[in-house]
């Protein structure tokens, strides 16, 4: 399959389609389960990594730093997507895959092994190298081998694999915490990279390997990496200023929005910021959906281990039933019967999304029953699985082959750039209403030693982005 133009690519791939049914028919199944791997893989990392994330910030005297955590993973993330679609563009998504697969299982390993918390947001950033590398070249193997007809199917198969490890995920996450330790959660991880490897590259080289037609042995483009270098060190100098709430820090932070700007408007399509119809706006919801959703879901484990006394595992465990309301959400998105009605299912998804994220904080006044905030999740995933899988099916459907490594970056930097900024901004929130110092105990939280207004002070304003994002979707379809 290398030796084949893109071009070729697409004919085969149509012509099985028609004859190999559905994604897990005899022409795809191999492929389907190899890169639905992939996404386990990811997803187990996501859900018990964010289980174990409370007690391993406070273990490494880190608390203050703990948006640091994930923020460091969505910085390094943005070059990894840039040079992912490039890579792929030039040389077919399989060296992208295999190489961001490797940095995820190092980085896990680095901060499984941290002795201190910058090393420990270290191996976060190494892991955030290879996510990049390894989402935007599925995207890529996505466009390749499956006809548009299979992709809303297979973007729901990526969701349907996130249901086992949020019901698996945070209840292994929270026992092996709570009876092994913080460091087992990311030490047991990478076992799990030798499935997607066996079961996915095989199938990659076949089918979806290799240049693009005319691409064969070009150069990278140097204008994009160095636009992608100076996203990820202004966007890494922008989380830094925020975190720091000294008058000092201004310099980092007017140095990161110096560096950011220019490199977002060089990197995103024309016309993103301004919601222009189409491919824009497309890229633009994705950023607002994802943003607003990450910043606030980062802060829903700790709130309920530091304000309402839960165990990691129960805290954990509130957020397990939205693995299988976003896998539902993402599988109605793809009923062909549903494909004129994309838009509008897209804007209710957001108004969940807004309605969940208001409704979390609820959970800070006592009277209010802990579950409450299960069952707000579990809509307002299912409203994520409505809108992240459509963006998906969106962007395939308007990029050309040639472009399809380039604009998945861009819709992917537009995800990990909005989760930085927004949890940028959250952190520095709540930081500066004293919810760094807030102590992981129920003894202490019952003495009175916490501070739900930081917590507010995170939620609220991300269900106000949430609900932008409902007007965004008003702009993803074309005027013909």
């Amino acid at each position: 399959m290398s030796a084949l133009e893109s071009r070729d690519t697409v004919v085969v791939s149509d012509a099985a389609g028609k004859d190999g049914g559905g994604v897990l028919g005899r022409e795809y199944r191999a492929l389907s389960v190899g890169i639905v791997s992939v996404v386990l893989l990811i997803a187990f990392e996501a859900t018990a990594v964010g289980t174990a994330m409370p007690v391993a910030a406070r273990e490494l005297d880190g608390l203050a730093l703990y948006a640091f955590a994930f923020s460091g993973y969505f910085t390094t993330s943005l070059f990894g997507m840039v040079f992912a679609g490039q890579w792929s563009d030039r040389s077919g998504p399989l060296g992208a895959l295999t190489t961001g697969i490797a940095a995820f299982a190092a980085g896990l390993v680095v901060a499984g092994t941290a002795g201190a918390m910058w090393v420990f947001i270290l191996g976060r950033a190494v892991q955030g190298l290879g996510g990049g590398l390894v989402i935007v070249a599925l995207y890529v193997v996505v466009g390749r081998a499956y006809p548009e007809r299979l992709r809303p199917a297979i973007m729901a198969a990526f969701a349907a694999g996130w249901v086992v490890p949020s019901i698996v995920g945070p209840l292994a996450s929270g026992a092996v915490t709570e009876h092994l330790g913080w460091r087992w959660v990311f030490l047991g991880i990478p076992v799990l990279v030798v499935l997607p490897l066996a079961l996915a590259l095989p199938q990659i080289h076949r089918r979806a390997a290799g240049p693009v037609d005319g691409a064969d042995g070009a150069a990278f483009d140097r204008r994009r990496i160095r636009l992608a270098l100076a996203i990820s060190l202004g966007a890494g100098l922008l989380q830094y200023a925020a975190q720091d709430l000294r008058w000092f820090s201004l310099v980092p932070g007017l140095a990161g929005a110096a560096l950011l700007v220019p490199a977002v408007l060089g990197l995103l399509p024309r016309g993103t910021y301004r919601a222009a119809r189409g491919l824009p706006s497309v890229v633009l919801l994705r950023g607002v959906s994802a943003g607003s959703f990450i910043a606030a879901e980062s802060f829903v484990p700790l709130m309920l281990v530091t304000q309402r006394g839960l165990s990691p595992t129960l805290a954990g465990f509130s957020l397990a039933a939205g693995g299988l309301t976003w896998a539902l959400g993402s599988w109605v998105q793809s009923r062909p019967r549903v494909e004129p009605y994309r838009e509008r299912l897209m804007t209710a998804g957001m108004v969940l999304v807004a309605a969940a994220i208001v409704t979390a904080p609820s959970v800070l006044l006592h009277s209010v029953p802990v579950w409450i905030v299960a069952v707000a999740w579990g809509f307002g995933c299912f409203g994520m699985g409505l809108v992240i899988s459509s963006t998906s099916v969106l962007l395939l459907k308007l990029s050309a082959p040639s472009q399809a490594g380039a604009n998945s970056a861009a819709l992917q930097i537009s995800d990990a750039l909005s989760n930085v900024v927004l949890l940028a901004a959250t952190g520095a929130a709540f930081a500066a209403l004293g919810g760094g110092s807030a102590a992981a105990t129920t003894s202490t939280t019952a003495a009175g030693g916490s501070h739900p207004a930081a917590f507010a002070a995170v939620f609220l304003p991300m269900a106000v982005v949430a609900l932008a994002g409902a007007w965004v979707t008003r702009r993803l379809r074309v005027p013909e």
